[in-house]
């Protein structure tokens, strides 16, 4: 996309004397061309800098500060990522289901961009592919383990581990809970998010008129003010959001595939492996960046799909094939009938549960959701609000009950029916693996595991990289690429900075911290998309 195209059609827009990039610097050092928005571009930067060269150089020292910032995050303010996430869940149903529907992204006359297969392709690999390959058989296997021994009593305290009661002993009632709270983190909560920013974003951008960046959402709020100091902190935030999140997910990858290369190969399961990993990886996402979102994102994405599909499908086929089948519908079921009480903010005692899984995942899903929003916003033009809605919300929960099924059933059917305890008894980032070891052509299964772990990683490097270069550059999308690879390399070196100074506590608390204030920023957004949704024209 060469700029942000004028809306097709009647559209109401925002009559502002700001011009985009009008407090840009442009200049051209050593013949390369930049285009920046100075005060957020060089605070940000310096920042993250910083922060990247203190982490490397005092690793001792900052692990044990990431691990109580966890502890205490997590262990004080879980509620507010619960709640925040129930309240983007309520508003997208409602604006989906309200006259709001059928206002149309980018003007009463746009068509979309991308063919359906194309849009959904792009949709899921930005989403949480790294998640689903990091967790599709470590999480629902942990959570049947922890289920089926009831209750945990941590320094002489009881806690439950499900807000339901223990099901100790109970296999169906263990799965039952053990694959919805797996959904309740890959279903429509983390989607919630991902569709306020991105359904506010583009309208703010493509049917108001304003920057693709974060401070356009909160027009309706502050008015002319978001161009100056409260509309430079909005973005600032967003950028640090979307950087640590991205970390998090370019961590678990780089961990997953290493581990994948020493069960396959043999290759030293080290940081020396992970850093190569993160590099090698990075310098794939360069190259997709410099071939622009049509020939690099697409076709990476649409290449994920493929190999998602063809592991996905194999499993299916090679596994409890009916196991898997009724096994989709029971966990839809299971996780409608224990949503409300998986998603209830207050009075909980599942202390393990809520805090040491949801609150992180939802803080994950938030931190992201400047990235995910702001290029699910880039690639929907032309839809109506009520599809991107639906498609956003229940399109990619639909995936993630299939695939959370067909991985984490196959592996639970394994240990309950086999008695093999392997997937159950290894390291997080090793399930996957171990678990296609028990299953035909294991050896070629896991490589494709191996390579879908490292595509989804170069799109979701390369996808934040166009992301975050927008919000840096003032909401311009046709800003220099070389400012795109900038990005890419900050984001591959915050994720060696935070495996090397604290491991997975590390990422998780980097997540959690950035996901806290976005949360209460997208509250605000709630407001500020219906506000802005009301003034569109609706088509017939």
């Amino acid at each position: 996309m060469e700029g942000i195209p004028a809306p097709e059609g009647p559209a109401n827009l925002i009559d502002t004397d700001y011009v985009i990039g009008q407090d840009n610097i442009t200049a051209s050092p050593l013949g390369i061309n930049v285009d920046l928005h100075g005060k957020v571009f060089t605070i940000s930067s310096l920042l993250i800098l910083f922060f990247v060269i203190i982490t490397l150089a005092l690793q001792n020292q900052v692990a044990p500060i990431f691990d109580a910032t966890f502890s205490f995050l997590t262990g004080n303010l879980s509620w507010v990522f619960l709640l925040g996430s129930n309240i983007f869940v309520l508003v997208s149903l409602g604006i989906a289901l309200s006259p709001l529907g059928r206002v149309r992204i980018g003007g009463a006359h746009a068509r979309p961009e991308f063919s359906y297969a194309g849009w959904f392709a792009m949709l899921f690999a930005a989403g949480m592919g790294i998640g689903l390959m990091f967790y599709g058989v470590s999480e629902p296997l942990t959570h049947f383990g922890t289920a089926m021994g009831g209750t945990t009593v941590e320094n002489g305290v009881r806690t439950d581990w499900a807000p339901l009661g223990a099901a100790a002993g109970d296999q169906a009632a263990a799965i039952d809970l053990s694959m919805a709270s797996t959904i309740l983190h890959y279903g429509v909560h983390p989607w919630g998010s991902y569709a306020i920013v991105g359904l506010a974003l583009a309208i703010f951008a493509f049917n108001k008129g304003l920057p693709l960046t974060m401070r356009s959402i909160f027009y309706p709020i502050l008015g002319e003010r978001i161009w100056g100091w409260p509309g430079h902190l909005i973005d600032i935030l967003a950028v640090f959001s979307t950087l640590f999140g991205l970390a998090t997910s370019l961590g678990l990858g780089a961990s997953q595939a290493a581990a994948g290369l020493s069960y396959l190969f043999d290759v030293p399961n080290s940081n020396v492996t992970i850093v190569l990993l993160v590099m090698g990886v990075t310098a794939m996402a360069l190259v997709s960046i410099m071939l622009g979102v049509d020939k690099g994102v697409q076709r990476l994405s649409q290449l994920n799909m493929i190999l998602a599909f063809l592991l996905l499908v194999f499993v299916i086929i090679v596994g409890p094939t009916l196991l898997i089948a009724t096994g989709f519908f029971e966990n839809l079921i299971a996780y409608a009938v224990h949503l409300p009480a998986l998603s209830m903010p207050f009075g909980r005692d599942d202390a393990n549960f809520s805090q040491g899984w949801t609150a992180f995942y939802l803080a994950w899903w938030i931190s992201w959701s400047p990235f995910v929003g702001m290029f699910i916003a880039r690639v929907s033009r032309g839809r109506t609000v009520r599809e991107f809605l639906i498609a956003v919300l229940l399109v990619p929960t639909l995936v993630a009950v299939l695939w959370m099924t067909a991985f984490g059933g196959t592996a639970i059917d394994q240990l309950i029916s086999d008695g093999f305890q392997g997937a159950k008894d290894a390291a997080l980032e090793l399930k996957l693996f171990v678990m296609l070891g028990q299953l035909p052509l294991s050896e070629i299964t896991s490589f494709v595991g191996i390579v879908l772990v490292i595509v989804f990683f170069v799109t979701s490097s390369d996808s934040g990289s166009l992301v975050i270069d927008s919000i840096t550059a003032g909401g311009k999308v046709d800003a220099p690429k070389t400012q795109r690879v900038f990005w890419a390399v900050i984001e591959g070196a915050i994720a060696i900075a935070l495996l090397l100074g604290g491991g997975l506590s590390a990422l998780q608390s980097a997540a959690v911290s950035t996901g806290l204030p976005f949360t209460i920023v997208l509250i605000f957004g709630c407001y500020a998309v219906v506000k802005g949704l009301m003034s569109e024209p609706r088509a017939k």
